[in-house]
């Protein structure tokens, strides 16, 4: 028997976190279990201004931006930003909700030239420790990342 959905549900509003969106075991729920990104403030705390000028995007909001590029093999900046503005767990991942602005493809390098070039700090990043959680101990989940993130000894 041939159905023909008559109701158009698109424009429905429901109440939902983005939490309830992104699958339990989706690749970005373990990185966010497994690797603490707050070492990068300490990393880059020189490289802002704390008096002048207007706010910054999140140093880790970029730093996770270069990650989910580099983890999910994404080939350019542009299509990065394109991916994160349609995939809620990519927003998850970054603590954004569905209504915030991502930041423009060209973010990056503008901070990248006026910032980070000629520093080590995306090396520095590579040798960071991640968080080890309870949930990452219960359910003994090793994260793959750790042949570039060491565990804390």
């Amino acid at each position: 028997m041939l159905t023909i959905n008559k109701s158009d549900k698109r424009n429905q509003v429901e109440i939902i976190s983005i939490d309830q969106l992104v699958p339990k075991d989706h690749l970005v729920r373990k990185l966010d279990a497994c690797i603490d990104f707050s070492f990068i403030y300490d990393l880059v705390k020189d490289m802002y201004s704390t008096e002048t000028g207007r706010p910054s995007i999140d140093p880790v909001v970029l730093f996770k931006i270069v990650f989910i590029q580099y983890i999910f093999g994404i080939k350019s900046m542009r299509q990065t930003i394109t991916e994160i503005e349609t995939n809620v767990a990519y927003r998850w991942f970054l603590g954004y909700g569905l209504h915030d602005k991502i930041p423009h493809f060209t973010t990056f390098g503008k901070n990248y030239v006026r910032r980070f070039k000629d520093t080590d700090v995306f090396e520095k990043n590579i040798y960071a420790y991640p968080r080890t959680s309870n949930r990452c101990r219960i359910h003994r989940y090793r994260c793959s990342l750790h042949r570039f993130y060491p565990r804390k000894s």
